[in-house]
């Protein structure tokens, strides 16, 4: 792992440390930017991952965009839920149960608008790379706290 790399991951993890500590009151936002963490299930090994992301909250729902910042793959947290969709998505202090799909079509090109509107920098991070951003929408578990995703 390069230097660059390996300081982006001790960053996240210093991060998502602080936010689970502070409950999301520090770096719970950036910016505008609401941050939430998301645990996926790692697809090779098993073991619970937790990434901070920005995130777009529609309804019960929240958005993910994986971007990463343009790279040309995947970020790992994309092929870990597309392998187990089954997440947990903390808001603040709240922890729920959810449930990802990835949008596709026209969902995906309201989804997209959206976040956009909310984080202009997916626009240029799509510009970077020749892969379509991914745009995933985390819906609750129980059948009881969902409601129809609507930007």
């Amino acid at each position: 792992m390069g230097l660059a790399r390996r300081l982006m991951h001790l960053a996240t993890h210093a991060h998502a440390r602080v936010y689970r500590w502070t409950g999301g009151r520090v770096l719970g936002r950036l910016g505008h930017l609401e941050q939430v963490l998301l645990t996926t299930t790692g697809r090779r090994t098993g073991a619970p991952r937790t990434v901070p992301l920005a995130a777009t909250p529609v309804g019960s729902s929240v958005v993910l965009v994986a971007s990463d910042g343009g790279a040309p793959g995947h970020p790992a947290w994309y092929l870990n839920l597309t392998a187990h969709p089954e997440v947990v998505v903390q808001r603040g202090r709240r922890a729920v149960p959810m449930l990802t799909r990835v949008a596709v079509g026209p969902e995906r090109d309201v989804l997209w608008a959206a976040v956009v509107k909310n984080n202009p920098g997916y626009a240029r991070y799509q510009e970077k790379t020749p892969r379509q951003i991914p745009v995933v929408i985390c819906e609750p578990a129980s059948p009881q706290t969902r409601t129809a995703p609507a930007p």
